[in-house]
């Protein structure tokens, strides 16, 4: 039970033990702000989820993947191409928003600054504000695509996904890059190189042509409106 507890104490107050109860006063005061704001299912795990993919990103208990006997010749890099096999998952982050539009319509962007805010906490400062830059600047194109054009809702996932994935791989991995530079865990260009710009956004889109296809298959049998907001 020790052990149990112990655990939950360090993933719960990643940055200090002693944390731990300001920590939970702090989620349960976002989780009744997100309630507050008509947000549910899709709200939470978009919160939870910002935060969780940039504690990966310099932690060693996450597994990461090296590319550069396979790729480094191809794209010509001359340093270590290092994957996170979690940035797989940062494309539904996209994907995640949408619905939660959706549902809340443009206070979305208020749980989107929660997100990030608990980055800062759980993530290294360099890598939250990285993923701040990031999100706000690819949010806010994801967000106007989906919003003010008239495609269908399995396309407009699709093409919001693809707008903003190059732009949020750009600067995430450049500040990514400089993090571990800073922290002494890796050589400049690790993170931030063609073959890692071009590893990240393929991922980052497969959570995407996913989604968008079970949405597609939804629209064809009448169970999903495709002028849905």
């Amino acid at each position: 039970m020790d052990v149990i507890w112990n655990e939950f104490v360090t993933i719960i107050a990643s940055r200090d033990p002693a944390h731990l109860p300001f920590v939970l006063v702090g989620m349960i005061a976002t989780a009744t702000i997100i309630w507050y704001l008509k947000g549910r299912f899709w709200a939470y795990l978009y919160v939870a989820l910002i935060p969780i993919l940039n504690w990966t990103f310099g932690r060693p208990e996450v597994p990461l993947v090296n590319l550069t006997d396979l790729f480094g010749g191809m794209f010509g890099s001359t340093h270590e191409i290092i994957f996170n096999p979690l940035t797989i998952a940062t494309g539904m982050v996209f994907v995640i928003r949408d619905f939660v539009q959706r549902e809340m319509g443009h206070r979305v962007l208020v749980l989107m600054a929660l997100a990030i805010g608990w980055s800062f906490y759980y993530a290294w400062p360099v890598i939250a504000i990285a993923s701040g830059l990031a999100y706000a600047i690819s949010e806010t194109v994801d967000w106007l695509l989906f919003t003010f054009t008239k495609y269908r809702l399995s396309t407009r996932i699709l093409l919001s996904s693809a707008f903003a994935a190059p732009i949020d791989t750009t600067v995430f991995l450049y500040g990514a890059d400089l993090a571990q530079v800073m922290a002494g865990t890796a050589e400049p260009g690790a993170m931030f190189n063609l073959a890692n710009w071009i590893f990240f956004i393929l991922g980052k889109m497969i959570g995407a042509v996913v989604v968008s296809y079970m949405i597609r298959q939804r629209e064809k049998r009448g169970e999903v409106d495709p002028a849905s907001a």
